[in-house]
């Protein structure tokens, strides 16, 4: 759907359950949307994978097989004027600290090549286990809303007025769809997912906009939008 007008495409995580890549093998399954992206991808359009806390352990598949590139940190990018701090979430803001240990723990190259010493049919299907656990647990608390206690929200709030030449946070992790004004014309932004909400977000020449798809009625609808919504053409996709 996007294709004819993206002029980039930003994914910010988690499309997996769990995604480990040994030297030779990579997880069964998902054939037909790697291959829409390879496609996408190869017909010109930069598609940017954000590596979020159920695929942390991305490593060279994307870049040589599907022509994607794969951030594990933060990124700033300006797209018609307005200037983007862009992050799956993961780890920042305050609290969660349970979290960020583990999040190191799982980055550590030893114990990353421990884990590729196990069988891929064992420890890809205890780490998918474990993965679909934590999202099911997890998919209660992205229901929750937290109001000024939101992480994310606390976060961009702080690095806002470190530098308030940002005009929009966007992240995914919590897979809640949200917009907050953090101050007038400053906003966060949370994608949602497209699990139960196929929300996204727009950005074009005339402004930002939330959007959904919803897959038993297709045909984009506006979930909200600051400004008058983006065009459809020559947009930018996050």
């Amino acid at each position: 759907m996007i294709r004819p007008q993206a002029k980039e495409i930003f994914l910010l995580g988690d499309l997996f359950d769990f995604w480990f890549e040994y030297k030779t093998v990579v997880p069964k399954g998902f054939v037909r949307i790697l291959g829409k992206l390879a496609e996408i991808a190869d017909s010109g359009i930069p598609i940017h994978y954000f590596s979020g806390n159920h695929d942390l352990w991305l490593k060279d598949y994307f870049p040589t097989e599907l022509g994607i590139r794969i951030y594990k940190d933060p990124v700033e990018r300006e797209f018609f004027s307005k200037k983007y701090f862009i992050h799956h979430g993961d780890g920042l803001g305050p609290g969660d600290n349970g979290y960020k240990f583990i999040k190191k723990v799982f980055s550590n190259k030893f114990l990353q090549w421990c884990f590729a010493r196990l069988h891929p049919n064992f420890g890809i299907g205890l780490a998918g286990m474990f993965s679909r656990m934590s999202r099911n647990h997890t998919g209660e608390a992205d229901k929750e809303d937290y109001g000024e206690n939101e992480f994310l929200r606390i976060f961009s709030r702080e690095t806002l007025a470190q530098r308030p030449d940002f005009d929009y946070f966007v992240f995914g992790h919590r897979h809640k769809p949200l917009h907050i004004e953090l101050e007038p014309g400053k906003y966060y932004f949370n994608l949602g997912d497209w699990i139960s909400h196929f929300t996204y977000l727009e950005a074009g020449p005339e402004g930002i906009a939330l959007k959904r798809y919803p897959l038993e009625n297709p045909g984009p609808e506006l979930v909200f939008s600051p400004d008058p919504a983006p065009s459809s053409v020559g947009s930018e996709v996050t």
